[in-house]
């Protein structure tokens, strides 16, 4: 669910900007009436007003019926609360992008829900910024934006440097690493130490970077969602690289052993599966008490079944078009199979880099107009999208929940899904699963349901009552306000009520720091968190 930018794939030299591909493009602008935008910081001496058209105060109703989910499982019971009054949530997400991804997503409906429940919500990000739905508050904490859609890995004028965060931005993506997660973390605890009475809880959306372990000597309790840990990802993409591109690719995700040093300090941690879970806890090495499970949730005020006939023969991916994570060649591999026999044609939301090896190999595969890449739409043309085809297909080779996969179910489009991650999970019983990685098994599958109305229909039905069961929005936004108030009392110095009676076990990881026992390296965190202290 997680995105960052491609990186280059070959050295990216001090000279002067790399020639790297570009960020996989988002697929298209929402229909939410917009977010209200915020001038600049407010004071914590009054009011949080907006420069937008209105402010948000108060709740905030959802614009339609959202579905009745069953109790979402997290790793703890309910905590009885002594008072419920509204909560002020600063909800934190280096970048947004607002269809892709996952995290956008993610932030524009917990953000939604949670003011319906009448908190007050304040999101802080960086660009490309979300775009969140009328009641809570956009704080903009702008980057250099060096990775922009439509100028990728530039080199910023001498005018628009700020202060010496820009220059490591800057620095960092010159000797290809990726700084955006960094960067964000010590602009964020800038702006949180300056209004630090103005919150009660700060929610990390998967931001792990050493900024955050300064807000917790500000006195702000946290509470972190990691969707799922990027070493995955990592070890995908380094298993294909060769040469030279191994090595930058390396560089590239030398931000992963960051996070992972600071999720096994910043205390909570949510997560969509118990898939990630244990990613988690295996990868960053968290303790399992530490990571809860509240699965995700889907838009059903857009994605549901419409009443008009689906399209013959078509075939649906909502997916990054060049992140090997995505498994993208294997579907078109697939497809050649089947337009070899047979009249079909396959949509992918998303959009491919110009003389990427997508392209290259739609050419390859002489795919040529039987594969389009959509882009630019809104929500609502993709829900109408989505609904109107035959099969949707997630060929990934690895998803901590995957929201397109709930968005194709809640839709009634029969899917057909790899089995690997959290998408058996997800998925249950209503998708066929394949091996990932296997266009071979993909092409049979889908050339079987093409021939079968019936399993069409069965998976369809299947997918509908899964989700009415288990995926609504309005109960994340429920289980992330337990999970907050759980972290409000623990920083008070209340003891949370832990799973089947037992108590939490302490988190000593703080003070093992201060020990210099890190696993993953002391002298690296001592060295950030200076960095992060050196702008009071």
């Amino acid at each position: 669910m997680t995105t960052v930018p491609t990186m280059a794939t070959g050295p990216v030299t001090a000279a002067g900007p790399a020639t790297a591909t570009g960020p996989v493009t988002a697929a298209g602008p929402a229909t939410a009436t917009g977010p209200v935008t915020a001038a600049g910081p407010a004071t914590a001496t009054g009011p949080v007003t907006s420069a937008g058209p209105a402010t948000a105060t108060g709740p905030t109703a959802a614009a339609g019926p959202l579905l009745t989910a069953r109790p979402v499982l997290t790793a703890f019971p309910e905590l009885p609360q002594p008072d419920d009054q509204p909560l002020r949530i600063a909800l934190l997400s280096y970048r947004s992008k607002p269809h892709c991804g996952g995290q956008g997503i993610y932030l524009r409906h917990v953000s939604r829900e949670l003011t319906a429940l009448g908190h007050h919500v304040e999101v802080f990000s960086g660009q490309p910024y979300p775009e969140l739905e009328p009641g809570p508050l956009l704080r903009t904490v702008p980057s250099l934006d060096l990775y922009r859609d439509d100028d990728p890995f530039r080199t910023p004028r001498p005018s628009e440097f700020r202060d010496w965060i820009d220059a490591l931005e800057v620095a960092m993506m010159w000797t290809a690493a990726f700084p955006e997660p960094l960067t964000f973390s010590l602009r964020a605890l800038r702006e949180l130490r300056a209004r630090r009475g103005d919150f009660d809880v700060v929610h990390d959306n998967q931001v792990l970077a050493y900024g955050m372990l300064g807000i917790a000597r500000l006195g702000l309790p946290l509470v972190t969602s990691i969707h799922h840990p990027i070493s995955v990802d990592r070890r995908i993409e380094l298993a294909q690289a060769r040469g030279l591109g191994r090595l930058t690719k390396r560089r590239w995700y030398s931000f992963v052993r960051m996070q992972a040093r600071v999720a096994r300090r910043v205390g909570p941690v949510m997560t969509g599966s118990q898939s990630s879970r244990e990613d988690i806890i295996r990868d960053f090495k968290v303790l399992e008490h530490n990571v809860r499970v509240i699965p995700l949730g889907v838009d059903t005020r857009l994605f549901h079944p419409r009443p008009a006939a689906r399209i013959a023969g078509s075939i649906i991916a909502v997916a990054s078009a060049d992140s090997p994570v995505k498994g993208i060649p294997t579907l078109l591999q697939a497809f050649a199979k089947i337009i070899a026999e047979r009249d079909a044609l396959l949509t992918v939301v998303g959009k491919p880099m110009s003389g990427g090896p997508t392209e290259q190999l739609i050419g390859e595969l002489s795919l040529g107009d039987k594969v389009r890449f959509v882009t630019g739409i809104s929500d609502a043309d993709l829900a109408d999208l989505v609904a109107s085809a035959e099969i949707a297909v997630v060929p990934s080779l690895y998803e901590g929940f995957s929201l397109p996969a709930v968005e194709h179910m809640a839709s009634g489009t029969p899917l057909v899904a790899s089995r690997t991650g959290a998408l058996p999970e997800v998925t249950g019983d209503a998708a066929v699963l394949v091996t990932p990685g296997d266009a071979d098994e993909l092409a049979a599958t889908l050339r079987r349901l093409q021939d079968s109305p019936a399993e069409r229909e069965f998976l369809s039905a299947a997918a509908l009552r899964r989700v009415q069961e288990r995926f609504a929005w309005s109960a994340v936004a429920r289980a992330t306000v337990d999970e907050y108030r759980r972290a409000i009392a623990s920083a008070a110095g209340r003891t949370p009520v832990a799973a089947h009676g037992t108590q939490r076990v302490p988190d000593h990881s703080a003070e093992a720091a201060r020990r210099g026992s890190d696993p993953g390296g002391g002298a690296g965190l001592t060295i950030a968190q200076g960095a992060a202290d050196a702008d009071r």
